[in-house]
């Protein structure tokens, strides 16, 4: 173990919090199998040899959006030929048999708020057991300067409709010099830090996530982590952290992905320097199917779930599968040597897929 792995293992084994300066000189260590290995551990400290996966449906209903950020191939205007608008009945459909649903869009130039509510409404009405987890911070946002609404007025009417969590998108990185290059008209972090803040304070949950691997520093993917460590220590309210690996698309803000060395890298250093969020996601979407089983030994203990069909990241070209089987996950999940759990939406335990016997949790009160 290097002379700087050891010291990282030291100061968590006492306890201690790794700070600014130790977080980026993780970045530069060169001992790949070795940070991987004490991620490995601290996850286990938690999890155990424990792999989380859900059976989830992600369903983008409109791709019309008001914005034009330079990093986004999703994004259309209306009259373009990829240009789409599902119907509240196509909506519907696509939520059969799935225990979660998380609703991504585009700002949509002339869908009120009420209708946004109403959809909720509906697939709640249709399929009762399914837990909703909907839109970013951004769309929150967006939802209370249309609808002259608060952002607490939002989210209660939301959750009043079945909302049980936010998903993490839209957070980008958290650097302003960034977001002036790549995304200039879409909030920076202090107003999404403020809505997820709010979130959490009305018992609503949610992910976060950082978009990593295009012009940002190792220095600026850091101090996004630790911003919202901080939030955390506030809140408690982050189900988990997803590193989100950047896709070059059509838009080249780089020409090639970032490289499996540094997919794993941040997931590493991710597991030990968020210290107080419970779960980082390994996102076979954007990071392949096999280095996201792996990442589950490199602090990763969870690898997100079925999907069905993602439409954001396959925009701009990911080359993974459009969605993935049950047993497909599973299978990636034992071959990274760790026990597959199906979870819900806010990581109750559904069932247990042990080598021998299958165990199913005890349902958990609504």
């Amino acid at each position: 173990m290097s002379r700087l792995l050891d010291a990282t293992a030291r100061t968590l084994d006492a306890g201690g919090r790794l700070t600014r300066e130790e977080g980026v000189a993780l970045f530069a260590e060169e001992d790949l199998l070795g940070l991987g290995a004490l991620a490995d551990r601290v996850k286990q400290r938690r999890w155990q040899h424990r792999g989380h996966f859900v059976l989830n449906r992600q369903i983008n209903p409109s791709n019309l959006c008001v914005l034009s950020c330079r990093f986004c191939d999703f994004a259309s205007k209306r009259g373009r030929s990829d240009a789409y608008e599902m119907t509240m009945e196509e909506i519907l459909a696509k939520c059969d048999g799935v225990r979660e649903v998380h609703i991504v869009g585009g700002l949509h130039p002339s869908w009120s708020f009420d209708y946004f509510c109403e959809m909720l409404a509906a697939i709640k009405r249709r399929h009762p057991q399914i837990q909703i987890k909907a839109f970013t911070a951004v769309e929150i946002d967006y939802f209370s300067k249309k609808a002259r609404l608060t952002i607490e007025q939002v989210l209660l009417r939301l959750q009043a409709v079945g909302l049980v969590a936010l998903p993490g998108g839209g957070a980008e990185v958290f650097s302003e010099r960034v977001r002036k290059q790549l995304f200039p008209f879409k909030m920076g972090a202090p107003r999404w830090l403020e809505i997820h803040r709010i979130a959490h304070r009305l018992g609503i949950p949610s992910n976060s996530t950082l978009l990593y691997g295009h012009m940002e520093t190792h220095e600026e993917r850091v101090d996004h982590m630790l911003k919202l460590r901080e939030l955390q220590d506030e809140t408690h309210g982050f189900l988990s952290f997803i590193p989100l690996a950047y896709q070059p698309g059509k838009t080249k803000v780089v020409t090639r992905q970032a490289s499996a060395i540094e997919d794993l890298k941040t997931i590493a250093i991710a597991r030990l320097l968020l210290d107080n969020f419970p779960h980082i996601k390994a996102y076979w979407v954007t990071m392949g199917e096999e280095t996201a089983s792996v990442a589950l030994r490199f602090g990763a203990d969870d690898i997100d779930g079925t999907i069905g069909e993602e439409r954001i990241m396959h925009a701009a070209e990911a080359d993974s599968p459009l969605a993935m089987g049950r047993e497909r996950l599973i299978q990636l999940i034992r071959e990274a040597g760790c026990v597959p759990v199906e979870r819900d939406a806010l990581y109750h335990e559904v069932q247990v897929y042990d080598s021998d016997v299958e165990q199913v949790a005890e349902p958990v009160p609504a």
